[in-house]
């Protein structure tokens, strides 16, 4: 294929073809794949899960599994043939010429060493500093990415992180040996969108500083519109249409593009709009139902502190030379809402805001250190964390997680998964009984019956999903609490889960906490929006008052960070 670039290629794939050996026998991911990366160039890499884009990603690092390899093609970076190099080679050129930002920044760092340290090893490996000024040049590199506090979290370990923090560690990390090949994988899937847009403002402004190339591997249509140069679409292993990023968002010539731009959130979509042309429901409209007025959960003064942990060398205090104790982190400081019945309301706020606190303080997952949840007329924080799980209410109470994979146990079928609230919390019921409300529930958010007995390494990413949704219902709750549940998935596979748990909720009048950092999903599927900054509630209100013409500057800052993609030409 022809490059629309006039500079030399940094990194050129040729013809490529990837097959994995396995059990049932050879599986082609990606074939015949060709394109080219130019010097200062960054190209989007978009398409579902399965498309093979990080199949190739990974090719070009040469970190195939030993079950995979290059059948076919040629890969060369910067005028060297990578099969030809030996694995010393190989291990010199990643991180110092080529490096990458891989999806699941809590898999990508050692649990056991601190996040600056981690650093710092990268950049005295590749002779990019001494150990002398390692640890500066470590905090320098975590100040880039917006780590609050640099020299405090040096010391810091992956687990006293949050997602969004551990995905800038990680960011931090690729970008500290200044690469000449950025290859980010979903570098942003775990970001708010300021973070987000400081991210990728950094990663354009590194990239014209030092004249890098980037492929960024993405399923946010608007992200790719936003920073890229080139798109190349990937589906089912092929690259199905690559373009101009303005004219590939504006032209869409083929129909796999087409549908991904249809299932992509705008500022104009509603759910219906966002389902596949071939979906039933996707002529009918709907309408977010007026809420019921009884209230289902009130919120009231509530807080949460953390105590510091203190780092004073102990023989200081033996001395009596060491600092007083450090004040304790409100993680959430005094805040108060409430949701009615039948309403579904956005949680909304940057990384480390108090979101995920909150819920899991108002789930009696962890205690408050002031303040009452009144739950169904009833202060269940009265209740300590560890003894609700007998409480009456607990099942009325339910839980979808971010990650469906880490949320399911890898031990238990489908059909397990979704009997497991039901065996713990509900009625007795005889095994065919309990069999066919398992089938009800798959029904319900539409999992195949045939995959109830296979365990979650068998399943996608959409089939989990659906697990965690049925699972979370299957005791009829009155309030859910979403945490991301649409952050990993792709566009299509989002607006499928998104349509459904409109529904839901429309069928059975169950109440929604939807804890979230897309605002454009959050317009589609909420009543009303909270919005929370620095463990403090800065606005709240009605959707479309809050997110159109917001009171607070913070919420103007979010809703202007939110990349979007180029409106389209539907006679395409």
């Amino acid at each position: 294929m022809s490059n629309q670039t006039t500079n030399p290629p940094l990194l050129d794939i040729d013809d490529v073809t990837i097959e994995f050996s396995t059990r049932r026998g050879i599986v082609r991911a990606v074939e015949k794949v060709s394109f080219s990366v130019a010097k200062g160039e960054t190209l989007a890499l978009v398409g579902e899960s399965g498309s093979g884009k990080s199949v190739t990603s990974y090719a070009a690092m040469r970190i195939l599994d030993r079950a995979g390899r290059i059948a076919e093609g040629s890969i060369v970076y910067s005028g060297m043939r990578l099969a030809e190099l030996s694995e010393a080679e190989m291990r010199d050129l990643r991180g110092r010429e080529m490096s990458m930002i891989f999806q699941n920044p809590r898999a990508a760092l050692n649990p056991i060493r601190p996040i600056g340290v981690q650093i710092a090893d990268v950049l005295v490996r590749h002779a990019r500093a001494t150990s002398r000024d390692a640890k500066e040049k470590a905090i320098a590199a975590l100040e880039e990415v917006r780590i609050a506090n640099a020299a405090e979290r040096y010391n810091a370990y992956p687990f006293e992180l949050s997602g969004g923090m551990c995905q800038r560690v990680v960011i931090a990390l690729a970008l500290a040996c200044q690469p000449q090949l950025l290859i980010a994988d979903e570098p942003t899937t775990g970001l708010d969108v300021t973070t987000q847009k400081a991210v990728m403002d950094l990663v354009v402004e590194l990239t014209k500083q030092r004249d890098m190339s980037t492929i960024l591997i993405t399923h946010d249509l608007g992200l790719a519109a936003a920073y890229c140069d080139r798109v190349a679409v990937m589906e089912k292993g092929k690259l199905v249409e690559t373009a101009l990023a303005a004219d590939i968002f504006a032209h869409p010539q083929h129909p796999y593009t087409r549908r991904l731009m249809r299932a992509t959130p705008r500022l104009d979509s509603t759910l219906r709009a966002l389902l596949p042309e071939s979906d039933e429901r996707a002529e009918v409209e709907t309408h977010l139902a007026q809420p019921a007025s009884d209230v289902i959960l009130s919120i009231e003064g509530l807080t949460k502190e953390y105590p510091r942990i203190d780092r004073t060398n102990p023989l200081l205090k033996l001395v009596g030379k060491a600092a007083p104790a450090p004040e304790p982190f409100k993680a959430v400081g005094g805040i108060d809402f409430r949701i009615r019945r039948g309403e579904s309301v956005g949680l909304v706020g940057e990384s480390g805001c108090g979101k995920s606190t909150t819920s899991m303080m108002l789930m009696r997952l962890i205690d408050p250190t002031s303040g009452r949840i009144i739950f169904a007329g009833e202060d269940i924080s009265a209740t300590p964390a560890r003894d609700f799980a007998c409480h009456p209410k607990r099942g009325k109470l339910q839980m979808v997680f971010q990650d469906p994979t880490e949320s399911l146990n890898p031990r238990y079928t489908a059909a397990r998964a979704i009997a497991d609230p039901i065996l713990r919390l509900g009625a007795p019921m005889k095994s065919a009984a309990l069999r066919a409300r398992c089938e009800e529930l798959a029904r319900l958010v539409g999992l195949p019956l045939e995959l109830l007995d296979r365990l979650p390494h068998q399943l996608s990413g959409g089939q989990k999903a659906r697990i965690g949704i049925a699972r979370a219902i299957a005791l009829d709750p009155d309030l859910v609490v979403l945490d991301e549940p649409t952050a990993a998935l792709d566009v299509s596979v989002q607006a499928v889960v998104l349509n459904l748990l409109h529904d839901l909720k429309q069928r059975s009048g169950m109440s929604y906490l939807f804890v979230s950092h897309d605002l454009n999903v959050v317009r589609l599927l909420c009543d009303r929006v909270i919005v929370m900054r620095a463990g403090q509630i800065v606005e709240q209100g009605p959707t479309e008052q809050v997110l159109s013409a917001p009171a607070s500057d913070y919420t103007r800052a979010l809703l202007e960070a939110i990349p979007h993609p180029p409106a389209q030409d539907h006679a395409a």
